[in-house]
């Protein structure tokens, strides 16, 4: 891991801890939650807003008034949009993507849940998807929200990443062992 990102991580935990505590205080981690799935929606799909938060044209106050105006129009709650506030005071809303992970990370394990994340072939049937949920469920012991991408160059099969712990089961990655085994034996 490189400095510049352990740095980040550190910032954005920090941040997220005490974010994450007075929501907790104040018995409000689904309005915190809903406050992450709006920051999360708005990175996604905003390149102005991306900019705004990394680029050091923009002056503190510059920041700070669009922070303030983006999270009033956001509904955010007071205490997140307070955070949001101080970041780019301090100039550090560069690590706000951090900061919305870190804070995804603290709610759903207060919610006794962990998140996969699934990559398949094609996209996975209601059914298929549901059995998945459940057989991950049993073997992490909690509750289990599902995340799906499709990436049609594994061929076939799931890529399952959980925590720590990736399962793959991809045709893609049989045919590249294979493909190393044939490269040591000729």
């Amino acid at each position: 891991m490189s400095d510049s990102v352990s740095i980040s991580s550190g910032i954005a935990d920090r941040y997220a801890t005490a974010i994450f505590e007075l929501a907790n205080e104040n018995k409000d981690l689904a309005g915190l939650e809903a406050g992450a799935d709006l920051l999360e929606a708005t990175l996604a799909d905003s390149a102005d807003f991306r900019d705004l938060i990394s680029s050091p044209v923009y002056s503190r106050d510059e920041q700070a008034a669009a922070i303030k105006a983006i999270a009033a129009k956001l509904g955010l709650m007071p205490s997140l949009a307070n955070a949001l506030e101080l970041m780019a005071t301090k100039r550090r809303l560069f690590v706000l993507p951090q900061l919305v992970a870190s804070l995804r990370a603290r709610i759903a394990e207060a919610k006794g849940e962990v998140t996969a994340d699934v990559v398949s072939a094609a996209p996975l049937s209601d059914e298929s998807l549901a059995e998945l949920t459940k057989v991950l469920g049993e073997r992490a012991q909690k509750t289990v929200k599902v995340n799906t991408t499709v990436d049609e160059s594994l061929i076939g099969g799931l890529v399952v990443k959980m925590g720590s712990k990736m399962i793959d089961t991809s045709i893609r990655s049989k045919l590249d062992a294979l493909q190393n085994t044939m490269k040591e034996v000729g």
